[in-house]
């Protein structure tokens, strides 16, 4: 059965790997803000021709199309559902959502908040680097290299780690994501619609704990 869902979480919180894993297991469409006004921009549409000239002249895209980009997702039809990720950002779009999928015959089944300890997520996120090579990811606590300055994969020397990977740059997308997002998160737990996951947890019982939201299997 299709599930719209909403994936609240900051950043490093892993909202884009469990997306992943349920366009995979259950057929679901994640819809990205940002990627649906890359996709549109491309697209030569009467739509995607309104969105370049917005974001050349360096402007705000509005709500309305950001709706209008959601709406044509919506009547292309998702045999698993919508996963929404990156909007609503504000409770005037949380309404506009509601309105939407109302209008469509739909509903928006689960907001799933992945709740994290921000002390342990900067420490998960600024020690984390990669292989610029071949792409495998290591951590300095709890997965260094065996040979330092090398890749266990590849052999490359070649590690690099995010120039937004630091402490004071990932506090300051913290501090952003609660402000805007906190009022979110009250306006659907009074809805009812709020979930709240540990997505500090392994990545499997991250997994197993969305299930059991969309399930229908939690308390």
């Amino acid at each position: 059965m299709a599930k719209n869902i909403i994936l609240l979480g900051p950043p490093g919180a892993g909202k884009g790997t469990q997306a992943k894993r349920l366009e995979d297991d259950r057929g679901m469409v994640q819809l990205s803000t940002g990627d649906m006004l890359r996709e549109a921009r491309s697209s030569g549409s009467e739509m995607g021709r309104r969105v370049a000239e917005i974001m050349d002249k360096g402007q705000l895209v509005t709500d309305e199309i950001v709706i209008g980009l959601i709406a044509e997702k919506i009547e292309a039809g998702s045999e698993g559902g919508f996963i929404f990720d990156g909007f609503p950002r504000t409770l005037k779009q949380a309404d506009a959502l509601g309105a939407l999928l109302a209008s469509k015959g739909t509903t928006l089944d689960a907001v799933i908040e992945m709740r994290v300890d921000d002390a342990v997520l900067v420490k998960r996120i600024t020690g984390r680097y990669t292989c610029g090579q071949c792409g495998a990811v290591y951590h300095d606590e709890t997965r260094p290299t065996k040979v330092a300055g090398t890749c266990d994969a590849c052999g490359s020397h070649d590690l690099r780690r995010r120039a937004d990977d630091t402490e004071e740059a990932l506090t300051t997308r913290l501090m952003e994501y609660y402000k805007k997002t906190s009022p979110l998160i009250g306006y659907y737990y009074a809805k009812g619609d709020l979930y709240p996951v540990d997505a500090l947890a392994e990545m499997d019982s991250v997994a197993r704990a969305i299930a059991a939201v969309l399930d229908g299997e939690t308390a």
